[in-house]
This record gives C-alpha cells, structure tokens and sequence, in this order.
C-alpha cells in the first residue's frame, strides 16, 4: 500500500517497524520490493 501511495521505501520500512518493531522486514529487503513493484511485479515472496 505504501508504494501505491508514493511513499519511498524507507518509509515504508519506518511504518513497518513502528508496527512489528524487530519483526519488520530488514530495509534491504523494502528497497528491494520497491525496485520490483517498479517493474510490475508484486510478489513479496524471496526469489
């Protein structure tokens, strides 16, 4: 949702870990899932 909103992914990685603190997806992998949400692919899943 957050990249929909045109939020960066750092941002994004703030939100997640006001909500799951450590449990937050490491910033890597944010940035990495805006590169591909960028290209059309939504997939969140490791490749």
């Amino acid at each position: 949702f957050c990249f929909n909103w045109k939020k960066s992914a750092a941002e994004a990685r703030r939100m997640l870990v006001e909500v799951y603190g450590d449990a937050a997806p490491t910033d890597k992998s944010c940035r990495e899932w805006f590169r591909r949400f960028k290209d059309g692919d939504f997939s969140v899943e490791d490749k």
